[in-house]
Order: C-alpha cells, then sequence, then structure tokens
C-alpha cells in the first residue's frame, strides 16, 4: 500500500527529540516515527515483546530472552505437539511456557518477517561453515 499523508500535532519538546534522534539515527524524523509508532503497537498487541537492534536492522524479541525468531526456529528443531515442544524449549531454557506462547502468538501475526531471518540466519550459518572447512583444509 502506497504511503498516504497524515498529519499529527505533536508538542514542540516530542518534534526536537524526534529530530535529535532521528539525525543520530541516521534517518528522517518521518521514518523513525513509523517505526516508533509500529513497534509501539506491537509491544500493545503483544505485551512482553520488545524490538531490540541498529535503526537498519530491527527485530523483535522477549523482552528479557532471546529474538523471536529464534525461538520459532528452536521449535521447529523440537517433535511433538505444540504443548510437548513449548514444554521442552521450556525445560531447555531459562524461558517461562507463558514467554514461549508471546513468541509463537508474534510470529503467527508476522510470519514473513520471522521466517525471513530465520531464512538469513541458516545462510550466515552455512556460510560460517563453509568458511571454517575452507580454513581447515587450508591447514591439512
Amino acid at each position: 500500500m502506497a504511503p498516504r499523508s497524515t498529519s499529527f500535532r505533536i508538542s514542540e519538546a516530542a518534534k526536537r527529540r524526534l529530530a535529535a534522534r532521528a539525525e543520530r539515527d541516521g534517518m528522517s524524523a518521518t521514518a523513525l516515527l513509523e517505526r516508533l509508532i509500529t513497534e509501539a503497537i506491537d509491544a500493545l498487541d503483544h505485551p512482553g515483546v520488545i524490538h531490540r537492534g541498529p535503526p537498519h536492522d530491527r527485530r523483535a524479541a522477549l523482552a528479557a530472552g532471546p529474538d523471536i525468531w529464534e525461538v520459532v526456529a528452536r521449535l521447529r528443531d523440537l517433535s511433538g505437539s505444540e504443548e510437548q515442544r513449548i514444554a521442552a524449549l521450556a525445560e531447555e531454557t531459562d524461558l517461562h511456557p507463558r514467554q514461549i506462547r508471546i513468541a509463537i502468538g508474534y510470529a503467527a501475526e508476522h510470519a514473513e518477517e520471522v521466517q525471513a531471518r530465520i531464512e538469513r540466519n541458516a545462510v550466515a550459518t552455512e556460510a560460517s561453515r563453509r568458511a571454517a572447512e575452507q580454513r581447515a583444509a587450508l591447514l591439512a
């Protein structure tokens, strides 16, 4: 959907803070405002989910835990029903089952975003594995 012009009235102090932060992050005030709105709505819709990372690479995460994509990727590696997988992950980590369910809820609503992160990690892991093999072959 193409962006549409929208106007909001915000205080001068908020405008100054927005502009200063946008400049620090190397982005426009409009882009920062859009990111802040989106992330705040995600936090309201999924209590316990935050966004972290640099401005150019933000990712959803559990407030006191791993990134959402990491939780989903690990759940996919486990076997059994959803509840069995949640119990297994809770047992092997410090995550409470409630946190895991929060991650699943976020991932269900943002499936493309989470899947893209999982795929990106798989590509990086494979590249790292190949580089390690090449180093080992070089030294053999």
